[in-house]
């Protein structure tokens, strides 16, 4: 895949999408195939559990979260996944956060993806935005998705296992490269929900 559109990542304060950089994802397996989750219904009520891998083989419905992480100039961390992960891999993503374990809350698991993907600590507890049932269209099934959002104005340390590259971008950044780069489909779903809510917010009297 070409990155040739990915900001230029320089570490000079010219730069013009601010702090970036490249990670090498490594070899070896992909990561959290063994991780165990619970397994949910339509309703979102827990009916089970399984590996992950499992999960995505037999395209049974679980939960994730997703939080938008801004910065104190409202950028919106952006990154590129490793080669590594199980699902995605590869593909750019406008949220940090992952699956829930089997027995984790939404909001405890927000907290703790947020912090390990950005290599932090002290991480303010993310604000819940909304939830959505996102139906994925490769055969992985479906999971219950909670959306969040957190402002973090300190420097990041992603791990260099989960993100090959990252950025600071503005919203009129991340609106022109929306459709020329490859996206994880379900982040930019959520990203597309949370413009529509927002632009909905804003024509109410």
């Amino acid at each position: 895949m070409s990155r040739a559109s990915e900001p230029q990542h320089s570490p000079e304060p010219d730069a013009p999408y601010g702090e970036a950089r490249d990670a090498a994802s490594g070899g070896g397996e992909p990561l959290s195939a063994d991780e165990v989750l619970d397994v949910v219904d339509e309703h979102d009520r827990v009916t089970g559990t399984a590996r992950r891998a499992d999960v995505y083989a037999r395209g049974l419905r679980h939960r994730a979260a997703f939080i938008l992480v801004r910065d104190a100039r409202e950028r919106i961390f952006v990154h590129r996944r490793t080669d590594r992960k199980l699902i995605f891999p590869s593909r750019y993503d406008l949220f940090v956060g992952g699956v829930l374990g089997a027995g984790e809350s939404y909001d405890e698991a927000a907290l703790r993806e947020a912090e390990e993907e950005l290599g932090v600590t002290g991480l303010p507890r993310p604000t819940p935005l909304f939830r959505f049932l996102y139906e994925d269209g490769g055969g992985r099934g479906s999971w219950w998705s909670a959306v969040y959002e957190v402002r973090w104005d300190g420097p990041v340390d992603p791990q260099p296992e989960e993100v090959a590259w990252h950025a600071f971008l503005t919203e009129d950044e991340v609106a022109a490269r929306l459709t020329q780069w490859p996206w994880v489909p379900d982040g930019l779903a959520a990203y597309q929900r949370l413009l529509r809510l927002r632009e909905s917010d804003t024509q109410q009297p």
